[in-house]
């Protein structure tokens, strides 16, 4: 099977974070960035409850899909991301301005990450998956628009075997 991971010219580059190049941090902060989880949050646990509530059977982090989804409901071929709002950028023209330490590295990280997130999502379409991406926030703040918005998806799917969920 032909790799679908694409690098073109336009790739951002990220720096390394070390104090060689420049960048440096406190332990304090060390040790708080380091408690950041990257699976299994909060808002992927409310969201799983409920979709498992609603009979939805679902596989978590599928290593063999690109960007390895956080949810994959393969029998309607559609993924979800529940993305944070630090390292994806939400509200990225406003907040890359509030960034005061190593903006050097920290703005090319973040949209590197977008740039990441347009990619998969081009190579998941191309696989014949449908995509749906949620900020942190909003399954926080709004669970049931999340869940509807993935119900209207697998019901806009036509997918006869879905009738039975909606």
């Amino acid at each position: 099977m032909q790799s679908l991971k694409t690098y073109s010219e336009n790739t951002i580059k990220v720096p390394r974070f070390s104090e060689a190049n420049g960048f440096y941090t406190t332990k304090e902060r060390s040790e708080l960035m380091g408690r950041i989880k990257a699976q299994n949050t909060k808002p992927e646990q409310k969201l799983r409850k409920v979709l498992w509530a609603l009979g939805l059977h679902y596989r978590l982090n599928v290593k063999s899909l690109p960007g390895k989804p956080d949810i994959v409901l393969g029998k309607y071929h559609l993924v979800i991301f529940v993305d944070g709002e630090f390292w994806h950028g939400f509200e990225w023209e406003q907040k890359r301005e509030k960034i005061k330490s190593n903006r050097d590295f920290w703005i090319p990280k973040i949209e590197r990450n977008q740039q990441r997130d347009r990619e998969v999502n081009e190579q998941l379409a191309a696989l014949g998956y449908s995509v749906v991406r949620f900020w942190d926030h909003q399954i926080e703040r709004d669970l049931n628009w999340c869940i509807n918005q993935i119900l209207e998806r697998l019901s806009s799917e036509s997918n006869d075997d879905f009738g039975a969920f909606y």
